[in-house]
């Protein structure tokens, strides 16, 4: 059979990715706290076992990611499904954990919501519609016997939006990640990547005195109003962080790449009539590559510090961090261009190369040595509306990335581009 039919087969048999997807996005991984990652991995050895890949559950040490004070619970499961043959290894990466889901959702965010061709679902386009396209780009592969120039390796990982030990860091450490990468946590549009920020959280715990709320004099400490003046030192350092500009490529018609810091999450109190004795925040911290990790994160807590009142406890627990990703770009990028291009119907003088002050944690694989190229690929777009309300992808979007990924693996797609052969 021609990459024609396997084009058309996509097309004529997309409602079962679609029906792939409703499963997918009905199960809860949403991180905080990333408790639904056993059932997800259920759900992709049942999807997988027809496609004659090898599956495996690596779980992740609960030394290497458990934080007593942190948000993270359950589990850290990940799937390893591999093909069979000596063929050159592609690595296919897909984080399962979605985000929590934001205020202004007027659908079900775990329920599947096709309108006009519009799919809505949390992670929908972040991401797991790219792991609904991939399994289809497979099974559409194997039901026409179109033979593949690799030997696919799915990496179906766990903790990338916010974890403090990412699934893809633990593979790549354990030596299991092996050949280049295709990292589909990225856009639809006519993009090549050029690097990554990293980021990191560190939650910082107030701890007061609780006491009646009308009695002053018992000695209670309010852990919110201590908290208060901590959290304007972190708004006031937000100038001198800003000062730190990469020189990654920004996007086009954008301003240089900065670093950013920001309070992204705060709990506290229990009733109208009792202090408070405890309170957290969490200050998100997107760094540049040319700046040091330890660095930044003693420089906030030295803040926070200083302007702590007496009388309150403080604890710092770094509960999240991805490390930046170096420019990723090698000899396969030629093919996956041709790929999207013919895939998405994007002519080659589109793409353009940027790289972002969003994290990825590809930098780890990069880090341990098992990945130098990582070519980012995906279904987000600017309205998609991934990580807020109402995120969606679409039909057309699923169908152009699923054919973009059978291209890119068939034997006799390109082959003056493929630097394997």
């Amino acid at each position: 059979m021609s990459l024609a039919d396997a084009s058309a087969m996509i097309d004529a048999t997309l409602d079962r990715a679609v029906a792939d997807l409703e499963r997918m996005i009905a199960i809860d991984t949403r991180f905080p706290p990333g408790e639904g990652y056993g059932a997800f991995a259920t759900l992709m050895e049942d999807l997988l076992a027809p496609l004659d890949l090898e599956t495996e559950r690596v779980e992740v040490p609960e030394a290497l990611w458990f934080v007593p004070r942190g948000p993270a619970s359950g589990p850290r499961v990940n799937l390893l499904a591999e093909g069979r043959g000596d063929r050159p290894v592609c690595s296919l990466y897909f984080h399962v954990d979605t985000v929590c889901a934001a205020n202004g959702w007027q659908r079900d965010p775990l329920r599947l919501t096709e309108e006009d061709g519009v799919l809505y679902g949390l992670g929908a386009a972040d991401m797991k519609g790219a792991i609904a396209a991939a399994v289809h780009a497979l099974r559409c592969a194997k039901a026409l016997g179109l033979p593949l120039a690799y030997r696919p390796q799915l990496l179906l990982c766990t903790d990338e939006e916010g974890g403090l030990h990412p699934g893809i860091r633990y593979l790549a450490d354990e030596g299991r990640i092996t050949g280049h990468l295709l990292n589909f946590n990225g856009s639809a549009t006519p993009r090549i990547w050029g690097g990554c920020f990293g980021s990191f959280n560190l939650q910082v715990t107030v701890e007061g005195v609780a006491a009646h709320a009308a009695d002053r004099s018992a000695g209670g400490i309010n852990a919110i109003e201590a908290a208060l003046p901590m959290m304007q030192a972190v708004q006031d350092l937000r100038p001198e962080v800003a000062a730190q500009v990469s020189a990654l490529p920004p996007p086009p018609g954008a301003a240089p790449l900065a670093a950013q810091i920001a309070i992204t999450v705060a709990n506290g109190g229990t009733c109208g009539g009792q202090v408070p004795d405890r309170f957290t925040f969490l200050v998100s911290r997107r760094y540049a590559p040319e700046e040091c990790f330890e660095t930044a994160r003693e420089r906030i807590e030295a803040v926070v510090r200083a302007a702590a009142p007496e009388g309150a406890t403080i604890h710092f627990d770094l509960i999240g961090h991805l490390t930046p990703t170096a420019d990723p770009e090698g000899p396969h990028l030629p093919r996956w261009l041709r790929a999207v291009g013919d895939g998405f119907g994007y002519r080659a003088d589109e793409f353009v190369k940027y790289a972002a002050a969003s994290a990825s944690d590809t930098g780890y694989a990069q880090a341990s040595g098992a990945v130098r190229e990582a070519i980012l690929g995906g279904l987000i777009r600017p309205t998609s509306n991934a990580h807020g309300a109402e995120e969606h992808t679409t039909r057309a979007d699923l169908a152009a990335l699923s054919k973009t990924i059978l291209l890119y693996l068939a034997r006799d797609f390109a082959p003056e581009l493929n630097p394997d052969l």
